[in-house]
């Protein structure tokens, strides 16, 4: 039973062999079933198929692990007021085995990844995303924690010039900066938070590949409530220029909320591409794909 490939420096050893113990010691009820790795690009968790209706979510590290209670809680409270399926925690994991973190047991969900091609129902697609993340800054935030990604843009000022510094070469660091820098002096956001995403990268939406239409959400280790910008980036990470224009149409927002909307793809791809290069081909491509499209 070979173990997956690690992505960071403080990964714990996994294999099949320490899931099925995990499974024997906490959820005997589901330890016979069929277990088998999902290949994935995600960086945050790793995945194990179990039987045909569940997988095993494991977080690569400290930081994923800190998001599971989260995820595991608020699910549960927001998927009722979503128009498509997010995540079922059915079971909530705890360290074992050499493992230390806690882990979750989720409903698996049927749908295909989009890539860089373009989707089969590009306005579809983008007016979907639209519904769903207009249905979440409408569920109810009491109690709702505050999301890294939902607060302003200034706090990451130095750290994303300097990343921007450091990519010179892949891309056209003075136009990214002057593009950072104009979501900066964007008008902040006013108004209560919102839930947000956070996160709205190909490798956590879902499409029906027959229709392309949207089927599910997943991965919501990045979600709490705050400024609605940061679910803009899926106008340039998941989208192409036809269902961006759908999405942009659906979802409405006024310029400054686009302005900084722009500013979080610019930091999460710049980010993404100088700590994947050499370490995860689809999230540099991605995070390429992303810069070039804000610059272009």
């Amino acid at each position: 039973m070979s173990a997956p490939s690690k992505l960071h420096d403080d990964e714990p050893d996994v294999d099949e062999a320490l899931v099925r113990g995990l499974l024997a010691d906490q959820f005997p009820r589901w330890a016979a079933l069929p277990l088998r790795p999902v290949g994935s690009d995600g960086t945050s968790n790793l995945l194990y198929r179990l039987g045909d209706e569940l997988v095993v979510r494991l977080p690569r590290t400290r930081g994923a692990a800190a998001d599971v209670p989260g995820e595991q809680r608020w699910l549960t409270r927001l998927a009722p007021a979503l128009p498509v399926a997010v995540p079922e925690p059915l079971g909530a994991g705890t360290p074992g085995r050499g493992y230390p973190w806690p882990w979750s047991v989720y409903r698996w969900l049927p749908g295909t990844v989009p890539t860089g091609e373009r989707p089969r129902d590009p306005a579809r697609l983008g007016r979907d995303i639209a519904d769903f993340v207009r249905a979440l800054q409408r569920a109810d935030t009491t109690g709702a924690p505050a999301a890294d990604r939902g607060a302003p843009l200034a706090p990451r000022d130095a750290d994303t010039r300097a990343t921007l510094a450091r990519l010179d070469g892949l891309l056209d660091a003075g136009a990214a900066t002057a593009l950072w820098q104009d979501a900066l002096d964007a008008p902040a956001w006013r108004r209560p938070g919102v839930w947000l995403h956070a996160d709205l990268e190909p490798g956590n939406v879902l499409v029906d590949p027959e229709t392309g239409g949207l089927t599910a959400v997943i991965d919501f280790g990045c979600t709490g409530v705050g400024d609605p910008a940061v679910d803009l980036i899926a106008a340039w990470y998941v989208l192409d220029d036809e269902g961006a224009a759908a999405f942009r149409a659906s979802v409405g927002h006024d310029a400054a909320t686009w302005r900084r909307g722009r500013g979080w793809a610019l930091t999460i791809a710049a980010h993404e591409l100088a700590y994947y290069r050499g370490r995860n081909a689809f999230m540099a491509d991605t995070a390429a794909r992303v810069l070039g499209r804000l610059l272009g």
